[in-house]
């Protein structure tokens, strides 16, 4: 007899939710033990995100960048500067944005002023257990250019498939030990910051936050619409209804490689060539993630604002740059982008395992409508390639017409 009953499963949202109002409802009624047992556990799962982080990126864009050598010429080459450039611009979007809305929104707290929860002066874990990384993540970020670079550019067949079978391991420990556990981590994240009072602070952070975040991304999918119907020469307000069901379906399965088949059919709807489309669609879904790079922006800078902390345009421009970078290595699960982005949240902008947490936090809460703006902006990058490659497509054909043309006056 086949069992035909799927299981039910709460979603990564879902978990995370309940984790947060578990860990303030639990705050009222914990014993002093049992919140240092909780401490405990996060001090271990903190110091092990500190060993796996380097090798998570080496384990990403390693991979992400040898197999970008294996693309079709200048179509690939197209794709591929729109949707960094793309990606660049949402982050100064972002970036600028907050400056100019923050002030007037947030109020900058001492007492978010959040250091490490393992040293907190109120709770401390009972023991806690070093684990030193095996190198530091600059040190994972070269090693992986330099080594997704030559399986690139010598076409090593073994090292390609090296880096992807690493790939592979590192997308098994993502998906089987760190976004299960990260739910009661949070946990542990908010109530420890409820006994200690600053919960108050957090929660007004995400509830306002949110909010911009999600006026950002209107915005934003307005504007790359009429950059993309100015270059096509088509309504941009119709082309983005056509993408609208691709948005929607983004926002219920919260992935853009199982949205692909939607993308993909909208796309064509807007008129793009199917071949053009079969090769952006699948490509955009893991190279262009404006809409994540727009949210992850805009919550770290939230947080060092309330923290006080610099957010000079100089430090923000190495991390978009940077960050335009590694989102080509975010894995096609539900907070995939924001777990590929911990290596340059710690080195650039020095966030520790505490602040890593409320980021994942604040990015997981609103994930789903990171993963709808990047699949539907998706839709305008494929236009814009669809224009360029005709014009090309053309021009090689006037060429070739020409060339033809005197080969033939030549023989008379």
């Amino acid at each position: 007899m086949t069992d035909k009953k799927k299981k039910f499963s709460l979603g990564l949202l879902p978990k995370v939710i309940i984790a947060i109002a578990l860990g303030i409802l639990c705050s009222l009624f914990f014993p002093d033990w049992a919140a240092k047992a909780i401490a405990t556990f996060n001090s271990l799962f903190s110091n092990f995100l500190g060993f796996i982080i380097p090798l998570l990126i080496l384990g990403l864009v390693a991979p992400g960048i040898a197999e970008m050598g294996k693309g079709a010429g200048r179509l690939l080459l197209i794709t591929v500067v729109l949707a960094y450039v793309s990606t660049i611009i949402a982050g100064y979007f972002s970036y600028f944005t907050c400056e100019l809305t923050y002030p007037s929104i947030l109020v900058k707290d001492p007492g978010f002023a959040l250091t490490s929860l393992c040293d907190s002066t109120g709770i401390k874990p009972f023991f806690t257990v070093d684990m030193p990384p095996v190198f530091g993540v600059m040190s994972a970020l070269i090693l992986a250019f330099v080594l997704g670079l030559g399986a690139a550019y010598s076409k090593s067949v073994t090292m390609t498939k090296v880096l992807e079978e690493f790939r592979d391991i590192i997308n098994l420990i993502i998906k089987n030990v760190i976004i299960p556990v990260l739910p009661f981590f949070i946990f542990g994240i908010f109530l420890i910051l409820s006994m200690e009072g600053q919960v108050s602070s957090v929660l007004k952070l995400f509830l306002k936050v949110i909010l911009v975040i999600f006026a950002m991304h209107i915005v934003w999918l307005v504007l790359q619409f009429i950059v993309a119907g100015a270059i096509s020469r088509k309504n941009p307000f119709r082309c983005l209804w056509n993408m609208l069901p691709a948005y929607v379906t983004a926002l219920g399965t919260q992935s853009s490689a199982a949205t692909i088949p939607v993308t993909l059919a909208q796309t064509r709807k807007n008129g793009v060539d199917h071949g053009v489309s079969s090769f952006t669609v699948p490509l955009c879904a893991t190279i262009h993630l404006a809409g994540s790079t727009l949210k992850i922006v805009a919550c770290a800078f939230a947080i060092m604002y309330m923290m006080g902390l610099p957010t000079g345009i100089g430090l923000y421009t190495g991390f978009i740059f940077m960050l335009g970078i590694t989102m080509v290595a975010a894995p096609g699960v539900p907070g995939g982008a924001i777990m590929a982005a911990l290596a340059i949240l710690e080195s650039i902008l020095g966030f520790d395992a505490t602040l890593q947490a409320l980021m994942i936090a604040l990015y997981i809460t609103m994930d789903s409508f990171g993963t709808a703006c990047n699949v539907t902006g998706d839709g305008a990058i494929s236009l814009i390639v669809d224009k360029i490659y005709s014009n090309l497509n053309k021009k090689g054909k006037r060429k070739k017409t020409i060339s033809q043309k005197r080969q033939s006056e030549t023989l008379e």
